[in-house]
This record gives structure tokens, C-alpha cells and sequence, in this order.
């Protein structure tokens, strides 16, 4: 659920994309009154849908009333990351707002925060990276839900590395496993990108970059 904290201003709106895996995720927000998040299974139609999905999606509202764009910015897949920068970036430009880059684990371990807000939780997430490596990630959500902490950065490691990392680690965690369903996090990214905005953080289009963790063609 979108946290409600303060409005936006002129341009009450905002709006996240997730496309890292097949599935496309949209949320847009007013964080006050208004939530809506929505997925979708496209496959390898997503590059052919997408601009439909938002069209349609984003109804009533126009894009002139968004504040900023937030976007998953991997680990995932290589084109459907691709596309979702690309898209958000557009956006940005033509928008002259803000555009957020979340990370794909970052926004999965918010998701699975701990719901007692007096509790913190340290949580580790691993999701499968290609030739037989893993991505791997662990976050701090802070105990009163304003903040998530990257304790250790996404990260490509071989599967042993990150058994040798979970290991030595020197407090306790839980650990996620990421799926492919990973669009439903949609919301969470919207939620850490306005909880930046909170902090005065507004981030050029031109910045938002993907991680893509691998190359596509590397050996």
C-alpha cells in the first residue's frame, strides 16, 4: 500500500513502470487519496503492448498531471529492462519531471519488509542471474518504514560466492528469493521513489540508467 505522507504539489500524480520480467507493471498514485497498481502477462508481446497498457492505465488522469516517473532499473531481463528505461526516460524528457531509478531487488525486499514498524529486519535477495550466476542483494528497511539501506549493493556473484557471503554475514537476515512474478513489486517502486522525492531528490531523465548486472553476449 502506498504510503500517504504529503502531496505533490501542481502535479499531484505519480507513475512506475516495471517490465524487468515478461509481466508489465504500472502503479500511479496521488499518495493521499487515489492508489492503483495493476499486472499484466505479455510475454514477449510487452514491447508491442506497452504503450497501449499505459495509455489505457493511466486514464482519467492526463500525463501532464504526473510529478515524476519512477522505474524498475534491473537486475532483469536485458530488453524488457530496456524497454522500461527507455519509456521512462521519454517520459521524463517530454514531461520535464523527475525520473526515478528503483532497483528490482531493493523494491522486492520492501515489499517483504517486516510490517511491525518497530521492527527493522535485515533481508537478503537472491534472484538468478545468467549462466548459472546469481544476483544478490541485502537491504535494511528502517524500523520506522522511511528508508531502505543497501548493506550490500546488487551484485553478480557464482551461486558459491553468495552461499559463502549469506554465510559470513554478521547479523541475522531473512532471505527472499526472487520469482518471476516480480511486476507485482510495482508498487514498491513507486513507494521508494516518493520516499526520495520527500528527501528533495529529484534526479534528471538523462541519469536514470539500467543495471543490467551481465551482458547479454558475454562469455
Amino acid at each position: 500500500m502506498i504510503q500517504q505522507i504529503e502531496d505533490l504539489g501542481a502535479k499531484p500524480y505519480a507513475l512506475s513502470l516495471h517490465t524487468t520480467t515478461p509481466s508489465l507493471g504500472l502503479a500511479i498514485s496521488d499518495f493521499n487519496s487515489e492508489s492503483r497498481a495493476h499486472t499484466w502477462d505479455l510475454g514477449r508481446d510487452l514491447s508491442s503492448y506497452i504503450h497501449q497498457y499505459l495509455v489505457e492505465f493511466i486514464k482519467p488522469h492526463t500525463w501532464e498531471e504526473l510529478g515524476f516517473i519512477a522505474v524498475a532499473k534491473g537486475p532483469g531481463g536485458f530488453t524488457g529492462t530496456r524497454i522500461g528505461l527507455v519509456i521512462a526516460r521519454t517520459l521524463g524528457q517530454q514531461l520535464n519531471i523527475p525520473v526515478f531509478t528503483i532497483s528490482t531487488l531493493a523494491a522486492l525486499a520492501w515489499a517483504k519488509k517486516p510490517q511491525n514498524q518497530q521492527k527493522s529486519g535485515v533481508i537478503a535477495v537472491e534472484m538468478p542471474a545468467q549462466r548459472g550466476k546469481v544476483f544478490g542483494g541485502i537491504y535494511e528497511p528502517s524500523a520506522d518504514q522511511s528508508s531502505i539501506r543497501a548493506l550490500l549493493p546488487d551484485t553478480v556473484f557464482t551461486p558459491e560466492t553468495w552461499q559463502e557471503t549469506l554465510a559470513n554475514w554478521q547479523s541475522e537476515y531473512k532471505l527472499i528469493k526472487a520469482t518471476s512474478n516480480l511486476a507485482i513489486t510495482v508498487g514498491s517502486i513507486l513507494e521508494l521513489a516518493y520516499l526520495d522525492w520527500q528527501e528533495g531528490k529529484h534526479p534528471h531523465w538523462f541519469d536514470a540508467q539500467p543495471y543490467y548486472g551481465q551482458h547479454p553476449v558475454e562469455n
